[in-house]
């Protein structure tokens, strides 16, 4: 049986959206016209990448801090987070003069780090999931009398998640369904409690990454399996909130699975078709909405765009990624006997298809082929797979064997 409804109300999301005013930014929801053609729906993204910490985690921060009493701002404030949250508490900690101490996992990408020790918090690197980073956490809490600020498990938090929804709803009165991404839950928690109070028809979706996809398995009353390494680690979380979880039951039609490789495409997406970044659990619901656009066809959807904070390493590869996911950059393999000459031939026949070369390594000895015989291997630019086709039958017909290495 469902839990009880949890004491959440329409009004704790409006007085949070009061106090918000003018500290957090009223972040844009626009139309994408190519998203909305790709997909058949109506595409409108809210842009949650453009607050001053890169994340919608701002709200839900500034949000509790606000209601802390003189005496536990005296105190100070501790959190746990993958980097989000973080930066959400320390920047306005910071900001209203409260000590801040954060508790990351080890594997917290650097720019993360980077932009928390920056606001002026304390930061405690240690534990290898958010879980184990939680206990670290509340062990300073007791130790040093902290007041704890949970990412998602706290009314406050999950109330100043939902003015989001709020804008969403005053921006485009239209849309007909939402998909956000889940992590422990607190944002379609908040913003579930809002949008149904204010327009009941609307449909709610979470979008989870198929490696951390907990709400998806606790909806449907299945064991909890998790893990892995995830693109989308701001929303690789364990153990889903109670408080969220309660609300997800009563008000989220349901929980989406979006791939990895999806995950990736719809930031490259984002960056070639929007021009703006988006991290990996930022872009997740476009990932959703772009893997199984049928159930959204021909309706007006808002997609939350949660956070900007990649790693540019991590961003490169992405990208670097999409061009071969594309066709515009593969791995091309010719096999041929070794004798002189070959290398130019294969780059002249190459070159004469229109193809750029990126990179050429000559194998002889690492390879299975005869003793006689090498490998040729070219890194090549191409206009996209059509075109690598083409290379195959050119080079066929010169009479140099070859192959295409791609990724999914």
């Amino acid at each position: 049986m469902p839990d009880a409804a949890p004491a959440l109300a329409l009004a704790d999301i409006e007085a949070a959206a009061g106090r918000l005013r003018g500290a957090i930014a009223e972040t844009p929801c626009l139309h994408s016209r190519t998203l909305s053609e790709l997909t058949g729906a109506q595409v409108w993204l809210k842009f949650e990448n453009h607050q001053f910490t890169a994340s919608f985690k701002e709200r839900g921060a500034l949000n509790k801090l606000l209601q802390l009493s003189a005496d536990e701002r005296r105190r100070g404030v501790i959190a746990m987070s993958a980097g989000n949250h973080a930066q959400g508490v320390a920047y306005h900690a910071g900001r209203l003069g409260i000590p801040a101490t954060i508790v990351m996992p080890k594997n917290t990408p650097f720019v993360k780090v980077r932009h928390v020790r920056a606001f002026g918090a304390r930061v405690v690197l240690d534990g290898e999931t958010l879980a184990e980073s939680a206990a670290t956490a509340h062990g300073l809490e007791r130790d040093e009398t902290l007041i704890f600020i949970h990412p998602y498990d706290d009314p406050a938090v999950i109330a100043g998640q939902g003015t989001l929804a709020l804008e969403m709803l005053a921006q485009v009165p239209q849309l007909q369904d939402l998909l956000v991404p889940v992590g422990g839950g607190g944002l379609i928690a908040g913003m579930a409690t809002a949008v149904k109070a204010l327009k009941p028809a609307l449909r709610l979706f979470g979008v989870e990454s198929e490696l951390y996809s907990a709400m998806h398995q606790e909806l449907r009353g299945q064991p909890v399996r998790v893990g892995g390494v995830s693109i989308a680690e701001g929303i690789s979380v364990r153990d889903i909130g109670r408080t969220p979880l309660r609300i997800a039951r009563h008000l989220v039609e349901d929980v989406l699975i979006a791939r990895e490789a999806d995950i990736e495409r719809a930031i490259v997406a984002l960056v070639e078709i929007e021009k703006t970044v988006c991290e990996g659990a930022g872009a997740a619901g476009l990932a959703a909405l772009m893997a199984n656009p049928e159930p959204f066809r021909g309706r007006h959807v808002g997609i939350v765009l949660s956070g900007g904070n990649i790693d540019t390493r991590l961003l490169a590869s992405v990208l670097m990624r999409g061009l071969v996911r594309d066709g515009r950059l593969a791995r091309v393999i010719v096999m041929t006997d070794d004798a002189p000459g070959r290398l130019s031939r294969a780059s002249a026949v190459i070159g004469e298809a229109g193809i750029n070369i990126v990179e050429v390594v000559h194998r002889r000895l690492f390879t299975l082929a005869s003793a006689k015989a090498a490998e040729i291997e070219f890194v090549v630019e191409a206009r996209d797979r059509a075109h690598l086709e083409e290379l195959l039958k050119v080079l066929a017909a010169a009479g140099l064997a070859a192959k295409i290495e791609q990724i999914d």
